[in-house]
């Protein structure tokens, strides 16, 4: 993977149909659902952007396995329908493959906020972060990520501004929230650490 500032790389299966996104600019864009498989069997699905250019280039019915390359984007959702912060993948290429299931994410950023270091009813420490990934155009994407254990710890010690790459996996993770007291079941998308550590700044 082309290690830039934001890069993902995704294959897996289309799992429906391209919809309406949003119109920006410099066009339409295209959002479907892809599905990723774990080692565990377990799924992530995760929503692929792309726009009318590049779905016009690809019949994603006709490709029973798919790669996308592109970048992980975050929207601020203001609508008060579904969630705050809304997470999906952003396309810049995507073609056929026969090879294996990928999910690999390689992001350089600085934590805007505070690490948030905890354990989990099982007892396993993580530690959670958020972490703001500067685009070429001079916006930023808010990208909440996780580590586990021993870098769970080294990550409980940074401070807000500090320059963190990471890689790891974009993960969907289903939860339980109450609404006006009613149980209803929400989607949650983060991106879970494999490698993590502080990038030393020109000066320092």
């Amino acid at each position: 993977m082309e290690r830039t500032n934001d890069a993902v790389e995704l294959c897996g299966e289309a799992v429906g149909k391209p919809e309406l996104s949003h119109v920006a600019r410099d066009g339409e864009y295209w959002k479907f659902p892809l599905a990723v498989s774990r080692l565990s069997g377990a799924q992530d699905v995760v929503n692929v952007v792309m726009s009318r250019t590049l779905m016009e280039q690809v019949e994603l019915e006709d490709l029973p396995r798919i790669r996308v390359r592109g970048e992980v984007r975050s929207f601020n959702n203001r609508s008060g329908v579904g969630p705050k912060l809304v997470i999906t993948v952003l396309a810049r290429e995507i073609e056929f493959t026969d090879g294996d299931y990928v999910n690999c994410v390689h992001l350089t950023g600085n934590l805007c906020k505070e690490p948030n270091l905890r354990r989990t009813p099982m007892g396993r420490e993580i530690c959670d972060l958020m972490l703001a990934v500067n685009r070429r155009e001079g916006r930023s994407d808010y990208l909440p990520c996780i580590a586990w254990g021993a870098l769970a710890r080294e990550a409980g010690d940074w401070q807000v501004g500090d320059r963190v790459e990471l890689t790891g996996r974009l993960q969907s993770r289903d939860y339980i929230k109450l609404v006006d007291g009613e149980p209803v079941e929400k989607t949650a998308f983060e991106i879970s650490a494999s490698s993590i550590a502080l990038v030393e700044e020109p000066g320092n």
